[in-house]
């Protein structure tokens, strides 16, 4: 029988995340459902679909973001420079979190800053609340350091990570950005610093021109690619950060242009314990479903009896042992 909007996804796609228990290793990624709030409203909708659900990213203070355009339709992808517009952290976890449902699936805060006081002061009210886990943000610019982004250097992503991790013992999981030199070094100084997890991959720079007006189409000038387009790259990274992680036990959410099982199939082999999914939510709303289903015949098909099974089986010649991590 076709799943339904009640059904649970199939027991072989339950995972450990952390500590925490995902019913499927589909994750909806920040910035694409709100705070949770806006797939409620879909007909057919439930978030016994995915995992966990990433919350919209939040500062200390409320943003109202960049100027318009926000976003942008690219070939086999999306460009957007929303800028981070939200209510602010006391709002989140005072109005916003009391409203969502903890028995269906875990919640995940993404905490921002542009200081690393205000990333402390977020992970620290974030860490007092019913929140499951935190991920850091780090593709943020410094402001005190003349607008480095944290996650483009391995010194400033490990101090953002110690300091957030010197206030919450919540699940700590650092997003990183692909817009750097060294990805695995930088995943090798984020474990040292104490990250539990990472996020894997942030989108990749880009813009887009208006040929009439000869302006840049968003507001911003330049924004984050996703969808499609970033796989390839996607894919890579959380190989190589895969060979960092693996041997701490640290797991990965990749994530970078999933719209279908086999492209979810493809992170989980290449190293990824759960898999995220944004940019194709904007056209597809059920797509997790699919993408859940597609695993679970999958692994039929292989006869695996879990999506713990899968995780890590690259084979490149190159190794010795498939390290599986189920977090």
């Amino acid at each position: 029988m076709p799943p339904t909007a009640t059904t649970p996804p199939d027991p072989a796609l339950a995972l450990d995340f952390c500590g925490l228990h995902f019913a499927s290793p589909v994750v909806l990624l920040s910035g694409c459902v709100g705070f949770g709030e806006e797939y409620t409203r879909i007909e057919g909708f439930s978030n016994r679909d995915a995992g966990a659900i990433v919350l919209k990213g939040t500062t200390g203070k409320a943003r109202s973001g960049n100027p318009p355009h926000r976003v942008c339709e690219t070939p086999m992808g999306m460009l957007n420079a929303i800028g981070l517009q939200n209510p602010g952290v006391d709002h989140v976890v005072a109005k916003i979190l009391p409203g969502l449902d903890f028995s269906e699936t875990r919640f995940v805060a993404n905490v921002s800053g542009s200081t690393l006081d205000e990333y402390v002061e977020v992970t620290r009210k974030f860490d007092a609340s019913p929140i499951d886990a935190i991920e850091i943000n780090i593709s943020c610019p410094n402001v005190k350091e003349g607008g480095v982004v944290f996650g483009n250097s391995p010194e400033m992503s490990a101090r953002v990570v110690a300091a957030c991790r010197a206030v919450t013992r919540k699940p700590l999981i650092t997003k990183l950005s692909p817009n750097q030199t060294d990805i695995r070094e930088n995943a090798r100084r984020c474990i040292e610093a104490g990250t539990d997890a990472f996020a894997v991959i942030n989108t990749v720079m880009g813009m887009a021109v208006d040929v009439k007006t000869r302006r840049p189409v968003l507001g911003n000038v330049q924004g984050g690619l996703s969808g499609p387009a970033i796989k390839p790259i996607a894919l890579l990274k959380v190989h190589q950060v895969h060979e960092v992680a693996a041997p701490h036990r640290i797991p990965i959410i990749g994530q970078g242009g999933i719209v279908s099982a086999n492209d979810a199939i493809e992170f989980l082999i290449a190293g990824a314990t759960a898999v995220g999914i944004g940019t194709a939510l904007f056209y597809d709303p059920m797509a997790c479903r699919k993408v859940n289903a597609g695993i679970a015949d999958y692994l039929r098909a292989h006869r695996l009896g879990s999506v713990r099974e899968l995780i890590g089986t690259l084979r490149t010649g190159r190794e010795v042992v498939d390290t599986p991590v189920s977090g």
